[in-house]
């Protein structure tokens, strides 16, 4: 009886089988790669595989999709043809690669996307399917390089070398999804180095750079060196830009998270308005006093770096809100406590005002004001009948009797000896 191979290597020797194919130039056609591919997912090949199958598949049959087409190497030799004709095929290649790709996340890698993104721009691809990759890539932004990210526009209204607004597509894409602070954290590095290479653009606007820039909370920036650098790239690239265009990218800036090196160079940056200036020096100066306030108190609970401390890590959508849902729950217990106390007090209130009606029950006995109108009412009854039974007791004793129990009751006396 023949064993039955696991599914992960059934998975990898299908996997390489194909390649083998591919590589011996065995399919031609396209439409019989998707028949193929389909009959491999039927056999329940994991997602991840098949992403793998049309990666390599597409960089074989596609040059432009490969990560080695930058060095001129390619793996596949194409016959002399038209521009148009060139052009056609690579716009149904990417299509069809679109179509077929597996719809779970993450099961393809996303500088392929991009690059995929790229000719499928180039070659005016359909928008339905140019969206398609565009929100694959964003839910996989913090995966992106800087290298692939710097897709050149190839529209004819655009004036900027990269295609800028399809970074800040991409971007606010990203925001809209509930991701943690790690991809933010990411995908805010990579936005600053990417303006850092487009600010040198000279047709980059103003409010291009500034739409980009802030597209990504401040929160988002564990420090502002990267930002930094792009601005001061952006003024030095555009020299024409006015004081008050200067002052409205410099808010972009938080002097607070500046590390010492960028600090000192933007107080000696001539390009700077003389408010950042100011505010950076003034940040400066406040981590200093901090700093020496806590070397002078030893009792002093404070960081060692004092203002010198990076932000903590930067919570996600999800932990604000479990936070924000946290602080109601608590303003509601605190909220039922208060009515809980306020109903106790006014029980209390009235307990009070019954227990001064009650002060004329003393006499009969009663030890504390605690007893409530029920056991009062119980005691009352309680002497009426002792009252009864005595004076019934009275009317059948004779006058003897009466001194009888008169002086049984009466305890003696003894006189005191004097000897």
């Amino acid at each position: 009886m023949e064993m039955k191979k696991p599914c992960c290597e059934e998975s990898e020797t299908i996997v390489g089988s194909w390649e083998c194919w591919f590589d011996d130039a065995c399919i031609v056609d396209m439409d019989y790669f998707v028949k193929t591919l389909s009959s491999i997912k039927q056999k329940g090949v994991r997602a991840d595989l098949i992403g793998s199958i049309i990666t390599h598949y597409a960089s074989i049959w596609l040059p432009d999709l490969s990560s080695s087409a930058e060095n001129g190497v390619t793996t596949h030799f194409q016959s002399p043809e038209s521009v148009t004709n060139s052009w056609m095929k690579k716009r149904f290649f990417v299509e069809t690669l679109v179509s077929v790709l597996p719809p779970e996340k993450d099961s393809v890698p996303c500088n392929f996307l991009l690059r995929l993104l790229r000719t499928a721009n180039m070659v005016r691809v359909d928008a339905t399917y140019r969206g398609e990759l565009e929100n694959r890539i964003s839910w996989q932004l913090d995966q992106a390089s800087l290298k692939e990210l710097m897709i050149p526009s190839f529209s004819h209204t655009c004036g900027t070398l990269l295609d800028v607004e399809l970074v800040l597509r991409l971007v606010k894409r990203f925001m809209s999804l509930d991701r943690d602070g790690a991809a933010l954290v990411k995908v805010a590095k990579l936005v600053d180095c990417y303006l850092a290479e487009a600010a040198v653009d000279a047709n980059l606007t103003l409010s291009e750079f500034i739409a980009l820039a802030g597209a990504l909370p401040s929160h988002s920036r564990a420090t502002d060196d990267g930002l930094y650098r792009a601005i001061d790239t952006y003024l030095k690239a555009h020299p024409d830009v006015s004081k008050q265009e200067r002052k409205g990218l410099c808010r972009l800036l938080d002097s607070r998270k500046l590390t010492t090196e960028a600090s000192l160079h933007a107080a000696q940056n001539e390009r700077l308005p003389v408010r950042a200036v100011i505010q950076v020096l003034f940040s400066e100066q406040t981590k200093l006093n901090r700093h020496i306030d806590w070397s002078g108190s030893f009792s002093s609970l404070r960081s060692p770096n004092g203002g010198l401390d990076p932000p903590g890590r930067c919570l996600s959508k999800r932990e604000t809100n479990a936070q924000q849902m946290e602080i109601r729950k608590l303003k509601e217990d605190v909220y039922r406590l208060q009515s809980q106390f306020n109903a106790m007090q006014g029980q209390m209130e009235r307990m009070a005002a019954k227990k001064k009606g009650l002060f004329k029950w003393r006499k009969f006995g009663m030890p504390t004001f605690s007893r409530n109108v029920g056991e009062v009412e119980k005691i009352e009854e309680e002497e009426e009948e002792e009252e009864a039974e005595r004076e019934v007791g009275f009317g059948r004793q004779t006058p003897m009797d009466m001194k009888t129990s008169l002086v049984k009751r009466t305890p003696h006396k003894w006189r005191k000896s004097m000897s």
